[in-house]
């Protein structure tokens, strides 16, 4: 990737800043829609980078707000996890709230050594949206339970240890870009497909996921014998 091609990849047209402590409103719903955008017209030929920071733990996430609110941010974070785009999360400080939520859609998550990701514990209980389940489905139901059920704060180096976030930094912006430049040799839609197929690995029997898995590796070996147009880049 040429210099000029790794600027336009982490450039404020695909990145998205995210404080923390923000409230669940429609604006925080529609800056994660707008990014998705974005990426979606790019045709997954760009990176996403989302830097979330937060100087303390956000309080009474998501609020007083109505399920339907909810609903609609849950289908924005749904729509950035789906796409082909590859997305880069970088978190410093307090990363809770909304934070959390979105870090757990990245494909690549780095924290700084001060990290604290902490998830906090408003009338009566976590909150029951559906980084539950993502906490669930990514670090299985030992780590979860001791995360959801009363709460927890966790350290960059447990997250680290049990997989919340890949790499531990003081320089996350430059840990990104080095990022980049690795995801240039990558096709975008192939690696939607290999997201997808470890997303369902853990629910799909071995003989239902045979004929997945074979269905990719002959479009790899189709793609080495130059028959996909979409290879072109």
């Amino acid at each position: 990737m040429a210099s000029s091609d790794l600027a336009q990849d982490l450039s404020p047209d695909t990145a998205l800043d995210l404080d923390c402590t923000r409230p669940l409103d429609a604006g925080l719903v529609a800056d994660v829609n707008a990014l998705c955008e974005r990426l979606e017209d790019a045709e997954g030929r760009l990176v996403g980078v989302i830097r979330l920071h937060g100087a303390h733990a956000a309080r009474d996430w998501p609020g007083r707000v109505g399920i339907d609110l909810v609903s609609r941010w849950e289908k924005a974070l749904r729509r950035l996890e789906r796409t082909r785009a590859p997305r880069i999360v970088t978190a410093e400080g307090v990363c809770s709230g909304p934070g959390l939520e979105v870090l757990l859609t990245g494909d690549h998550r780095i924290g700084t050594p001060d990290l604290r990701i902490e998830v906090p514990v408003n009338d009566g209980g976590v909150w029951a949206g559906m980084a539950v389940h993502r906490l669930t489905h990514q670090l299985g139901g030992v780590h979860t339970r001791r995360l959801v059920l009363f709460g927890a704060e966790v350290t960059a180096r447990r997250a680290l240890v049990i997989g919340l976030i890949d790499q531990v930094t003081a320089d996350p912006g430059a840990a990104a870009g080095k990022l980049a430049e690795r995801l240039d040799g990558l096709e975008p839609t192939e690696l939607a497909i290999r997201r997808q197929l470890v997303h369902d690995a853990g629910a799909t029997a071995f003989e239902d996921a045979l004929g997945r898995h074979l269905a990719a590796c002959d479009r790899s070996l189709r793609r080495t014998r130059g028959e996909f147009a979409d290879t072109v880049r």
